[in-house]
Order: C-alpha cells, then sequence, then structure tokens
C-alpha cells in the first residue's frame, strides 16, 4: 500500500509568491504520511499573459520552484510529481514549455514529460484559450518506474484523447497522472466522467491534482479554475475528490486493484485491427 497526496493550489501568476505555499502543503502531505505527492498544472505561474510570463518565467536550470521542491522531496524522502511547470525555452519563436517532472527521494529528476495536446479552444463567448500561442508541444509519451508502480504522465488537456492513456498503459503504466488547471465550464462538464474514463480504460489509477478557485493576476484579469483533484480507482471509483478548497487530500494506492480490474475486463490485450472508415 502506498499513501499518496494530492495538493489543490490556487496559484498567482507570480512564482515567488506561490512557492512558500506550495512548500508548506508539500510538508503538510508529508507529515501526513504521503509517499507520493503530486502538484497541479502550471504550479509555479498561473497565467495567460504571454508578456507577464516573459517577465516571470525562467529556464528550467534557473526555475526558483524546480530548485526548491527537488531540494524538499529529498529533504522529506518522498517521491513527488510537480504536475508541470511553465519554463522558458530556446526555441526560436519564443514559446514555452509545460513540463511535468518525477521527482525521486534524492531530489533527482526520474522522468519529464511536455504537454502533447494544447488547449485551444472556445469554451463560451468570453472564454476563449490559444495555449499553443504560448506553449509549444511536446512530442514524447513517457512512463517512468517507481516502488509502487510505473507512472505514465499527462497533463490536462490530454485527458480527452484516450490513445494517449492507452499507450502509456500498453507500455507498463499502472498510474497515470493528470495534472490540471481546469476550465470551471469544461470541468463541471466533463471533470469527472473523463477521469473516470480514462482509469476505466486502462486499468489504471488515475490521479489528477488541480488548481482551483479564482487566480489573482496582474493584468487584472483573474481566472477560474475547477478544482476537484481527484484520486479515480483502476475500476472506475472515486477515491478522493477534493472539492473547490485549496487543500492536501490524500489516498491509499493498492498495486493489486490494477491486477483485479485488469483481470475481470482484460482490454487491453483485445486489439483487433479494422479497415476504414
Amino acid at each position: 500500500m502506498t499513501r499518496a497526496a494530492l495538493l489543490q493550489l490556487n496559484a498567482s501568476d507570480d512564482p515567488q509568491a506561490n512557492l512558500p505555499v506550495t512548500r508548506a502543503f508539500l510538508r503538510e502531505a508529508a507529515e501526513g504520511g504521503a509517499q507520493f505527492v503530486l502538484t497541479p498544472e502550471v504550479t509555479n505561474c498561473l497565467s495567460s499573459s504571454r508578456d507577464h510570463q516573459r517577465k516571470v518565467l525562467q529556464r528550467q536550470e534557473d526555475d526558483i520552484t524546480l530548485a526548491a521542491l527537488r531540494s524538499d522531496a529529498k529533504e522529506l524522502g518522498i517521491w513527488l510529481l510537480i504536475g508541470s511547470l511553465g519554463l522558458k525555452t530556446g526555441d526560436p519563436d519564443g514559446r514555452f514549455a509545460n513540463r511535468s517532472f518525477l521527482i525521486d527521494p534524492q531530489g533527482e529528476i526520474a522522468g519529464w514529460y511536455d504537454k502533447i495536446h494544447m488547449f485551444d479552444v472556445q469554451v463560451s463567448e468570453t472564454e476563449t484559450y490559444r495555449e499553443s500561442d504560448g506553449y509549444r508541444p511536446g512530442n514524447r509519451a513517457v512512463v517512468v518506474p517507481t516502488p509502487f508502480g510505473n507512472v505514465g504522465m499527462t497533463i490536462c488537456y490530454d485527458v480527452r484523447f484516450p490513445y494517449l492513456h492507452r499507450a502509456l498503459a500498453k507500455a507498463g503504466a499502472t498510474i497515470l497522472t493528470g495534472p490540471a488547471a481546469f476550465s470551471h465550464v469544461t470541468g463541471e462538464a466533463h471533470w469527472h466522467t473523463l477521469l473516470r474514463a480514462r482509469a476505466i480504460e486502462t486499468g489504471c489509477y488515475v490521479l489528477a491534482p488541480a488548481q482551483t478557485g479564482t487566480h489573482d493576476t496582474h493584468n487584472g484579469q483573474p481566472r477560474r479554475t475547477f478544482g476537484h483533484s481527484l484520486a479515480v480507482a483502476p475500476w472506475g471509483e472515486v477515491l478522493a475528490d477534493a472539492g473547490t478548497e485549496a487543500c492536501v487530500t490524500f489516498v491509499d494506492l493498492d498495486t493489486k486493484a490494477v491486477i483485479e480490474a485488469r483481470r475481470k475486463v482484460p482490454s487491453l490485450i483485445h486489439d483487433r485491427k479494422f479497415d476504414g472508415p
């Protein structure tokens, strides 16, 4: 049995202000017995202003959030999924990376993943997102072995693409991570259903730490996210729902649940080729 903890945050667009809050929650999680702690998407800076991001985001080697959380993971002796960080890159067009990190108990980067699917949508007349304007998509799926299972890494909008999750499961993943800063509109409609579906289809645990609430921004245009960090069992049961307050939520994982779910419905080995459409 492994105890995991999902950190639900209400991050602003100021990395300096966000970091102490995240570190305090991280310690709370470790003190509660968590061996695996997960933070949401854009843990360091939640912003849709490209000008502001250019001012405050850093390159990976200089990022204060990554350095501090790696140090904390080592001190606390825990595995840590930094759900994602916005990072500057050397891309000629100046776009950032939306990058997730899995940190081991020695504080080393055991694996990293760049978000593949970009959130380019218009969810209402007043709410439009063009993630690809600021972030360049990744092109590499990632599974990282740990003592408590193989972790398949995804980020937020990736949840709408079942083929990615199936590929991760078929590559050996038993836990799928889905850190998010989910739109409140789409969250109310789809969040629970999508995460439960990804767990049922793959026979994996799905752990999805989320941003929540109304987020302060320097440009006076607050962003609202859905919250409800979820832990879903391989059979599809919701094991934990964090609601809408910033908090730490604990859940215990049992690898036997993965084996049992896949024994009952072994759909990962039932692929068949077909023609068309």
